[in-house]
């Protein structure tokens, strides 16, 4: 296969930070089973010269991996395991060298379809979202970055007006405020930002007030992102093919549409 194929036929790309001045090392999740080509998560490297990315190499044989994240201090990688039932979410240590992975443990991630996880700021906590339960968790990282059990749990419930595609609650991904006080879940079947407060320390997320910020009724929130400057966020939404930016009121968490522009997709 290709490099321009394999990455076509990706999800998700995850890079470390840089462990040299010439490269780094890129680390690609895959759909995995009969009618996919991939077979786990895979590891490329990338000439921050030329902008070349070498052939993948598999690193890890993993299910439906399809998407990545990497703890802020560079020596952990996770990923969560995509499956039609019950779900759940990796840890693997990486290696100093090559940038090789080794499998540490795995969590369920207490929903079906887990398709996106982020770390809160501090590196205790991976988070994730459910997208086939709708539903968001918490999962505690040990010092040495395997994983606890999970301690935080929030199902969301409604629908809205997309009769295919929500019909019910499908959190898509799960993104922490910059003070680690809030995590937000982009519903794509409610057409909901759900809003919850974080303990780091409990490893918890509960309803907030305000609990949700809706957008435009079949729109679809896929990701989520804060603006650096920490005033303002952005959600993609992938049913109507428009991006909805946000103000954020940090004090309460509370989100409020500035604007909604669509995009050529």
């Amino acid at each position: 296969m290709s490099l321009k194929t394999f990455i076509t036929a990706a999800f998700s790309l995850a890079a470390l930070s840089m462990v040299s001045a010439e490269s780094l090392p890129v680390y690609v999740g895959t759909y995995t089973g009969p009618e996919n080509s991939g077979r786990g998560i895979y590891r490329s490297m990338l000439d921050l010269e030329t902008g070349n990315l070498s052939h993948p190499i598999l690193v890890a044989e993993a299910k439906n991996p399809s998407f990545l994240e990497i703890h802020p201090n560079g020596k952990f990688l996770y990923a969560v395991s995509e499956a039609g039932g019950a779900g759940s979410v990796s840890a693997y240590a990486i290696g100093e060298d090559a940038g090789d992975l080794k499998f540490l443990n795995q969590q369920p991630s207490r929903g079906a379809g887990p398709c996106h996880v982020s770390i809160d700021h501090a590196g205790r906590n991976l988070l994730v979202a459910n997208y086939g339960s709708g539903s968001a968790s918490v999962v505690p990282i040990k010092p040495d970055g395997t994983l606890a059990e999970p301690t935080g749990f929030a199902q969301h419930a409604g629908s809205s007006v997309n009769p295919k595609r929500q019909r019910g609650p499908h959190a898509h991904s799960i993104n922490v405020s910059p003070d680690n006080r809030f995590a937000f879940v982009a519903d794509l079947g409610i057409d909901k930002i759900m809003i919850y407060r974080l303990d780091i320390e409990k490893g918890t997320i509960v309803a907030n007030s305000p609990p949700f910020a809706k957008v435009k009724p079949g729109a679809g929130p896929r990701h989520f992102a804060f603006h650096p400057n920490g005033k303002c966020a952005y959600v993609i939404n992938e049913l109507d093919c428009t991006v909805t930016a946000l103000a954020y009121e940090s004090a309460s968490g509370a989100l409020t549409e500035i604007r909604r522009v669509k995009y050529v997709c």
